[in-house]
């Protein structure tokens, strides 16, 4: 039947009011960061009373802006959580860890020279003699690049010492991209490759500048617990020995060795790099496991689509941050993340409460809160390998994470330099709001590997994870990465990350209309965005193009 001039007027009009922006309350956002945030909510660790608590709260807002529950089903109906099984692992008592040194014994204090996380590999007891430490450069190997930082060295029974980002980092020349940090500079990944080589432990070296924190952020979050995804053989991920040490205590053993640590670094940024043994020391470690399986959860709220409920757009943040570890200088145990990641979770909440107060889009809008981002985005790597919404008609993802809580910005950005349709649709609707796009300013830093748009990424799904800007309408861009320095330095995965209560919010309250409407033209409309046809995740997506038409 063809459709009327009247009705063809009121779709329109219809589409038009729903892509109208909504105004965001900036003490709402302060209210709920500040709850988030509070001692009460521990620091929001997964299984421990700091999550029970979460999750009751952001179910609780859900139901109040109006939304279905949009999780697993139970008898049939759906719930408001999806069961997120993993591994949680932590070290019983002190780590009893040093190093032999020649004919000298170097005791090590965790997480002061050393920081050892407490083991994923399944063992419930870590001893290491005296084992051998062989310095592996960037612990990259690259078949597609031509790189092979191992060289068929057996590390069997040996402790691997890698370097942290890519070999381009140090000269932004190479075969890794430049400047811009690559899937291969991300710990994560050194991890799993010595794993892979067969060795019995790998120590990332510390340095501020290639990690883009400082050392307090990498003590803080590797020794507390400890999750992983749950797997049939995780030796095979996970070296028996996880750690990071101090840049200082590498140039102790380099000294020791008779190497110069420098001249190791200029050698590990070129193809013909071989692995050093470091002669004359070793390192030794024992210490208990607690290892258990528990279930942690992914909250999910759902508003059916009108006329293609089978076709979703995703809001995603995650609720937790590291929970109760060591005190900081003033004997704080309470990791409380307020920008990490309050801020994102209270921009889901109120992005909900907008969207089922204005008229119900075509396409169903799911708004994902993932559990376990700090233990390497476990929370939506699940989601994105046990969808609970077919990732083939998954219109998009937009992720926020450690939203700025001050005034304004001129500029957005995403996390990383990826190329898809979804950051041209977005730049679109934030030029009509006056906001210009500012490419990732640390691209150094691999944001795009470190938040939860990445499981979807990897799965073809496109997604981006949006950034506040830092050219301030109060101070510009130097006012902005002042701020954004101090937070890294000072605060960042550090108890100090708490709410303030001079933090006015209207920022964040600025730029939600903006990603409102990117969500509304995405449920609203009939397009699929992809990625660019050179993009790593465009042949993953194309692969299920059928299933999209």
């Amino acid at each position: 039947m063809k459709k009327t001039l009247a009705g063809i007027l009121g779709l329109w009009f219809a589409a038009t009011a729903a892509i109208a922006a909504t105004a965001f309350d900036p003490e709402r956002l302060s209210d709920e960061v500040k709850t988030l945030a509070s001692d009460a909510f521990e620091g929001r660790g997964p299984a421990t009373p700091g999550e029970q608590r979460t999750v009751d709260y952001v179910i609780a807002q859900f139901k109040a802006a109006g939304l279905e529950p949009g999780g697993e089903r139970v008898n049939g109906q759906r719930g408001w959580t999806q069961a997120v099984p993993l591994l949680r692992s932590e070290i019983v008592g002190s780590p009893q860890l040093g190093l032999t040194l020649g004919n000298a014994i170097r005791p090590l204090q965790q997480g002061e020279e050393i920081a050892v996380r407490a083991a994923l590999n399944g063992a419930r007891r870590i001893d290491i003699d005296k084992a051998p430490l062989v310095f592996v450069g960037y612990g990259v190997k690259a078949p597609e690049r031509h790189w092979d930082d191992f060289k068929g060295t057996d590390l069997k029974g040996k402790i691997a010492l890698v370097l942290v980002n890519d070999p381009d980092y140090e000269t932004g020349q190479g075969d890794f991209g430049g400047k811009a940090m690559t899937y291969y500079g991300r710990w994560t990944y050194k991890y799993e490759e010595a794993a892979r080589q067969g060795a019995l432990g790998v120590l990332v070296v510390h340095e501020t500048a290639p990690a883009s924190y400082g050392w307090a952020t990498v003590k803080n979050s590797n020794t507390n617990a400890q999750f992983d995804i749950v797997r049939e053989h995780p030796a095979a991920a996970h070296t028996a020995l996880e750690g990071w040490i101090q840049r200082d205590l590498m140039l102790a053993l380099c000294r020791q060795a008779g190497l110069d640590f420098e001249a190791l670094k200029q050698a590990a940024q070129r193809r013909d790099f071989r692995p050093v043994t470091l002669a004359g020391a070793s390192l030794s470690a024992h210490y208990a496991v607690d290892a258990k399986l528990i279930t942690s959860r992914n909250v999910v709220g759902l508003l059916p689509g009108r006329s293609r409920p089978d076709e979703t757009v995703i809001y995603s943040a995650h609720w937790d941050h590291l929970g109760i570890g060591l005190p900081d200088a003033k004997g704080d145990r309470i990791y409380n993340g307020a920008v990490d990641n309050a801020t994102g979770t209270a921009a889901l909440i109120e992005l909900a409460r907008a969207f089922a107060q204005g008229p119900r889009p075509e396409r169903s809008v799911v708004f994902l809160n993932v559990t376990a981002e700090e233990k390497g985005l476990l929370g939506s790597e699940y989601y994105a390998t046990h969808p609970l919404y077919p990732l083939a008609k998954t219109v998009g993802v937009i992720n926020m994470d450690a939203l700025d809580p001050h005034g304004p910005a001129r500029n957005f950005s995403i996390s990383g330099t990826a190329r898809l349709d979804l950051l041209d649709d977005l730049i679109t609707v934030a030029g009509k709001h006056g906001m210009s796009y500012a490419p990732d300013p640390h691209p150094e830093a691999g944001s795009f590997f470190r938040s939860d748009h990445f499981p979807f990424a990897k799965q073809g799904v496109p997604a981006i994870s949006y950034e506040s800007g830092d050219d301030w309408v109060d101070g510009g861009v130097a006012a902005g990465e002042a701020a954004h320095k101090a937070y890294v330095q000072l605060h960042y995965h550090q108890p100090s990350d708490e709410w303030q209560q001079d933090w006015p919010f209207t920022g964040m309250a600025h730029d939600l209309p903006i990603l409102q409407e990117l969500g509304l033209q995405l449920a609203n409309g009939h397009a699929w965005p992809n990625w660019a046809a050179d993009a790593e995740f465009r042949a993953i997506r194309d692969a299920s193009a059928d299933e999209r038409r």
